[in-house]
């Protein structure tokens, strides 16, 4: 009798202590990653720019992401830097896609060329790593070999230029009709056999075509930031290709935990910039709390 009531006492307590231990490893945090947040400015509505720059720091990020070249003074980016002590995560080039490198039109290959020397001498002034640029558009009047041909000769005239300013040229996955693979997007990088560039990965951009995860193991350390945004298949296949964007973050078709552990294993420590529907106080620390919870999947 006492041999049975021991028996059951030993279930009993090795049962709730079975449940414990799963309690606590579901409140158990899932482990940190080094993934840091960051917003394009424009996405802080209202206010001065340093005021814009606090928004955002009160928000929870620790980058900001800004277009360049643009009207607002360096100084005035650089005093909201030093007051608030957020970093710039990443700066886009404005001229890309009204300048694309590839032209056919010499005079507009110079203004695009221009503008991204510029555009990298004001990421160097503004102590920025990663210059986002698109590095040419496909249509019918210019071809995908062509794009390929141009625009790798004429980044690579910038190598110099992003070396001295110690920021890296970043090229970015667009709807350009240009790179729509991994294979080709690393092949295209290792092209230049340089350490000065490497890829902006837009994870909403690429769902149409394929899955982030894919991308990211394939590209590995040519990975050098990171655009946050979503993608629905089914808004794209019911409602029209460009309301695939139109769903919240979080709730579209990125497996964000495959995305994680992709990033995991290419040991990822970089930036993660939100490129979503902005607004006040209260709209970025909601994106801020909601990536938190993406980065932890």
């Amino acid at each position: 009798m006492q041999s049975a009531l021991s028996r059951r006492r030993f279930l009993v307590t090795s049962a709730l202590a079975t449940a414990a231990l799963a309690s606590r490893a579901q409140d158990t945090p899932k482990k940190a990653r080094a993934i840091k947040k960051a917003v394009n400015l424009g996405m802080a509505k209202g206010g001065s720019i340093l005021e814009r720059f606090q928004m955002i720091k009160d928000a929870g990020f620790e980058g900001i992401e800004l277009n360049r070249p643009d009207a607002v003074p360096i100084q005035e980016i650089l005093d909201a830097k030093k007051a608030t002590g957020l970093e710039i995560a990443g700066v886009i080039c404005t001229t890309h896609w009204g300048k694309p490198l590839n032209s056919g039109d010499p005079t507009v290959v110079a203004a695009g060329m221009k503008g991204l020397r510029l555009a990298l001498a004001e990421s160097g002034e503004l102590g920025c790593r990663n210059l986002l640029l698109v590095p040419g558009v496909v249509n019918k009047g210019m071809g995908y070999e062509d794009c390929w041909k141009r625009s790798i000769a004429q980044i690579k005239e910038c190598i110099p230029d992003a070396e001295k300013a110690k920021c890296r040229i970043a090229i970015e996955n667009v709807w350009n009709q240009f790179i729509i693979d991994p294979l080709s997007a690393a092949r295209y990088v290792d092209e230049f056999n340089s350490p000065w560039v490497g890829w902006h990965l837009d994870l909403g951009n690429l769902i149409t075509f394929g899955w982030p995860e894919h991308w990211i193991r394939t590209l590995g350390k040519r990975v050098f930031n990171l655009h946050i945004k979503e993608f629905s298949r089914k808004k794209r296949d019911n409602e029209g290709l460009w309301k695939g964007f139109s769903v919240e973050l979080g709730e579209g078709d990125n497996d964000w935990a495959a995305t994680m552990a992709a990033l995991d294993e290419i040991g990822y420590t970089g930036y993660g910039i939100a490129e979503v529907p902005g607004g006040d106080a209260a709209r970025l620390k909601f994106l801020s709390e909601r990536m938190t919870q993406l980065f932890a999947s």
